[in-house]
Parts: C-alpha cells; structure tokens; sequence
C-alpha cells in the first residue's frame, strides 16, 4: 500500500512565466525511505508545500494514506508530521511545552504522548535541553525538537526537507537511524535533501525533478548493483535538462522582446502569461512528458493571445412616460413610498 501517492501534479502561480510543478507522478510505498532529489529551483519546495496542504495546487490529486489533500485535508494532514528546512517553533515556549501543543492538536493521549516523548528525547540526547525556552537552543537543538513534534502523534508517513542542515555528525547519525528505525516499522520517510552520498546509502527509492517535471525515478537497490555514482547520474541528468530548460528560456523571451516591439511592453507581458497558461492547459490535457519542447520561434499564435478589451453592453434604457421630469435616473425610493 502507498502512504503517498501523487498523481499528475501542476501548480502554477498567478501570473507566473514558468509553470513550477508539472505533471509529477510518484508513489511513496510502506515500509521505504524515498529521496525527493533536485538542484535549486527544480520545484522540491513547491511539491513539499503542496503535498503538505500548505499551498493549493493547480490540478492533479495527492492523497496520504488514502486521504485526498484537498477533499480530506483534516484526515490527510493526521497522518503526516512535517519538518521543514526553517524548523518553525515557537521561541518562548519550552521544549515539553511546544511538543505538548502539538500533541494536544493531534488529539494524543496523555499516555501516549509520555512513551513517545521520552523515547525520542533519549533517542536525539534532548533530555537536558526539554524544559530550556527554545529560544536558548542552537540551530541543531531547534531541529531536533521539531522533528520531534512532527513524530509525536506517530504518523505513518514523515516527510522532511532538508533535515541535515546545520546537524552536528552525532546528530546527523540519530536522524539516519531513526529514519531507518522509523520505515522497518512499518512507516514511509520522504526525505528532500542535496545530500547524494546520504540518499544513495540510506533511500530504497529516489526521484529527480527538474524545471518542474520529473525526469528520473531510480530504484536504489538496483542502482547500487551496478556500480554507478549517484552523483554523477544526477549531474548527468541535471545538466541535460538544464541546457534544455535554458533554451526554452530564452526562447520565451525571445518572444516576449518580439511581442515588445509590436504591443509594448506591458501588453506582451500579459501576452506570455496567457501563452504560459494555454500551456499549462495543452501540458495537463497531454500529460507531456519531460523531453517536451514547446516552439515558441513560432509567432502564428499571436492573434489568440490578444485580449480585446470587453466592452460593457449596457442594457437600453426605457423612459418611465410616467416619471414627471422625464428623467433616465432611478428616482430612490422616499420612506413610506407604496412598493411596485
């Protein structure tokens, strides 16, 4: 069974001139740890946002344990716990009491929440620091509370941005073996990292994104019986895609500087922007594929992409042969006047 299943994924922004996620696929399956791999910009955050409710998305379904995002956002959102690249705590609070908070949210039993706490402050070394105002902790301290509010209602799947940044190497060996501590029972870890060496090692299954669509979903078992390097297939992969995503950049403002000269600036703006959203549109009835490219040295299509100002048709006015002024203007009503 999936614990996540993303399916067809599209968001793009108001007004944006790049669709940011574009048709993404992938399961995440019980019992696995799952890399979420891409360079800077490749659309990671974007698809973490929309998986975890964060941000709306433009088509496509995401559901957590069988629990669609958008239709059961309140069963889908029980079943995760999150920790993001900024570790969002609440400075003022202690660490017991933040944790409290969160479990009290998640609707955890006293009982409950006392086994789990106390195994996973001894699991990340936090029992001298838990009743410390969180304000006092350092970068890596913040990040391990946090990871542990995020497990404190054991969800079946944990998702984690990023969650090495600013560990020390003892911290960093706590979160690798809890992660795979955490998948053996039976749960799914989605990890988002830049880490290679670290998905290579520890992952079963990994994607790359790149400009907003996937390009490559690696079985990692596998991978590692060929003798290949991660990292080199990921350079390899990126910068393919990076010299087509290039070309298709500067094609598009090629045509936008083309529009300029004949519209202005301000109209070919808008132009684009209708023009990216006909492909967003064409991109989610097709399912396009990451080796798509879109012609855009093509400029038959300009007629369709300008907008006519609509012109406002105003109903025909009947003079009122009983208005004693004879006036077009509604006369308001005076308090007492019989109703029509």
């Amino acid at each position: 069974m999936a614990t996540l299943t993303v399916k067809n994924l599209f968001k793009h922004y108001k007004n944006a001139k790049y669709i940011s996620a574009r048709n993404i696929s992938f399961e995440v399956k019980e019992g696995e740890i799952f890399g979420f791999l891409g360079i800077n910009g490749a659309g990671k955050s974007t698809t973490i946002k929309c998986i975890t409710g964060i941000t709306p998305f433009t088509s496509g379904t995401i559901e957590i344990c069988g629990h669609d995002i958008k239709t059961s956002p309140y069963e889908a959102k029980k079943s995760f716990g999150f920790v993001p690249d900024n570790h969002a705590v609440y400075d003022k609070l202690t660490g017991v009491e933040y944790v409290n908070y969160l479990a009290d949210l998640y609707g955890v039993s006293m009982e409950e929440r006392k086994a789990t706490f106390n195994k996973l402050v001894d699991i990340f070394n936090m029992r001298k620091a838990v009743n410390n105002q969180i304000m006092s902790y350092s970068h890596g301290m913040k990040q391990k509370i946090s990871i542990i509010g995020a497990l404190i209602h054991s969800p079946k799947l944990w998702i984690l941005d990023e969650p090495m940044v600013g560990l020390d190497p003892q911290s960093i060996v706590e979160v690798k073996n809890y992660m795979k501590e955490y998948a053996k029972a039976g749960n799914s870890v989605f990890f988002s990292s830049h880490t290679l060496e670290t998905v290579e090692r520890i992952c079963d299954r990994a994607v790359i994104i790149h400009g907003g669509r996937k390009i490559k979903e690696i079985d990692l078992a596998e991978f590692r019986k060929t003798g290949k390097d991660l990292e080199e297939e990921f350079i390899a992969l990126t910068q393919k895609y990076t010299k087509i995503q290039n070309e298709q950049h500067a094609a598009l403002k090629g045509k936008e500087e083309r529009l300029a000269k004949r519209f202005g600036k301000k109209k070919a703006n808008k132009m684009i922007i209708k023009k990216i959203k006909n492909e967003r549109e064409d991109a989610i009835a097709n399912q396009d594929k990451p080796e798509a490219v879109i012609d855009y040295s093509n400029d038959d299509d300009i007629e369709s992409l300008i907008e006519e100002k609509g012109k406002k048709t105003k109903e025909p006015v009947i003079l009122d042969p009983m208005a004693f002024d004879g006036s077009t203007k509604k006369k308001k009503k005076k308090k007492g006047d019989l109703l029509e």
